[in-house]
C-alpha cells in the first residue's frame, strides 16, 4: 500500500494586497527566508517562505475570517523565551496555551489573524 512520506508544505492566507506586511512579518520579524514561487504561479500574489527543508506558502484569500479557526502551524523553535520577547516588541499578544507535558510553548495571531504556536522539547537531564 503507498504511504505519505512527509510533509511538503502547509499555507496561510493574508489578505489581497498584504503582501509586504506579511513579508515584513515572517521574513523580517521572523527571519524566515523567501524562495521563488514557480513562474507559473507568481501572477497569484502571495510568497513561500523555506523553514529547514519545508516550506510554508503565503497565499492571498479575501472573506475569510482567520480569527475564528483553531488551525495553525506549529514552529519548533530554539529560544521560546527569546521568541517571547522578540515578538512582544513588535506589537504580538500571547494568547492563552494549554501546557503540554515535556514542551514549552505558547501561541499567538499573527497581524492578519492565523494562528501560530512556538514549541520547543524541554531538555532532557540526566
Amino acid at each position: 500500500m503507498p504511504h505519505i512520506q512527509r510533509l511538503h508544505h502547509a499555507q496561510i492566507t493574508v489578505p489581497k494586497g498584504a503582501e509586504a506586511q506579511a513579508r515584513a512579518f515572517y521574513c523580517g520579524i521572523l527571519g524566515l527566508s523567501e524562495i521563488e514561487k514557480p513562474a507559473s504561479l507568481q501572477g497569484r500574489g502571495g510568497f513561500w517562505v523555506q523553514i529547514g527543508d519545508q516550506q510554508v506558502h503565503v497565499g492571498t484569500e479575501e472573506g475569510v475570517d482567520r480569527h475564528a479557526t483553531k488551525a495553525h502551524l506549529a514552529y519548533q523553535v530554539d529560544d521560546i523565551p527569546a521568541w517571547e520577547q522578540i515578538l512582544r516588541e513588535n506589537g504580538i499578544q500571547m494568547a492563552d496555551s494549554i501546557p503540554i507535558p515535556g514542551f514549552n510553548r505558547f501561541e499567538f495571531r499573527d497581524p492578519f489573524g492565523n494562528r501560530v504556536e512556538f514549541i520547543q522539547p524541554h531538555e532532557e537531564t540526566s
